[in-house]
C-alpha cells in the first residue's frame, strides 16, 4: 500500500468538475459522501453484504476500483476489500477528523471520497488490510459490462 505521503498516480485522465457540476450529476447523499467525505450509516448501504461477482466502479466517475475477488466479510457494516483492483486506482490521505488518525481512500481519477483503509486488524486476508468503503461511493457492474 502506498503511504499517505506517497499517493498513487493513475494512468486515467483526471476528472475535474466544480461542486455545481457534481451536484447536477450526483444525488444529495452521493454528493455528501463522495464530495464532502461523509459516511453512510453501517449496515444500510447497497453492497455491505452482497456476494455478487463483478467490478466495483467509482459512482462519480466510473473508474474501476475493486473487484468481488478481493471483497470479504468483515462484519463492520460496510463493504470491505483486502486490496484495490490495481496499483494507482486509489490514493491515500491522512485523515485526522473526528479525533482519529486514519488513512482516507479516494478515487485516484476524480478525487472522490470512498472510505478508509485499516491495517493489522487480524483478518485472514492476504494483506491484513481492510478497505472499508461506502456502498454509495461504488457501483457494482458485471465484468462483461465493464
Amino acid at each position: 500500500m502506498n503511504t499517505p505521503e506517497n499517493t498513487s498516480k493513475t494512468s486515467s485522465a483526471a476528472v475535474e468538475k466544480t461542486d455545481a457540476q457534481w451536484r447536477e450529476e450526483l444525488t444529495p447523499e452521493e454528493f455528501r459522501v463522495l464530495r464532502q467525505a461523509g459516511t453512510e450509516r453501517p449496515y444500510t448501504g447497497e453492497y455491505w453484504d452482497t456476494h455478487t461477482e463483478g467490478v466495483y466502479q467509482c459512482r462519480a466517475c466510473g473508474s474501476q476500483l475493486f473487484t468481488s475477488q478481493e471483497k470479504f466479510d468483515s462484519h463492520c457494516g460496510w463493504p470491505s476489500f483486502w486490496a484495490p483492483l490495481a496499483e494507482g486506482t486509489v490514493k491515500y490521505l491522512h485523515d485526522r477528523t473526528m479525533g482519529m488518525d486514519r488513512v482516507e481512500v479516494r478515487c485516484a481519477t476524480c478525487d472522490s471520497h470512498l472510505g478508509h483503509v485499516f491495517d493489522g486488524e487480524g483478518y485472514d486476508t492476504p494483506t491484513d488490510q481492510r478497505f472499508c468503503i461506502n456502498s454509495i461511493s461504488l457501483r457494482l457492474v458485471n465484468p462483461e459490462e465493464g
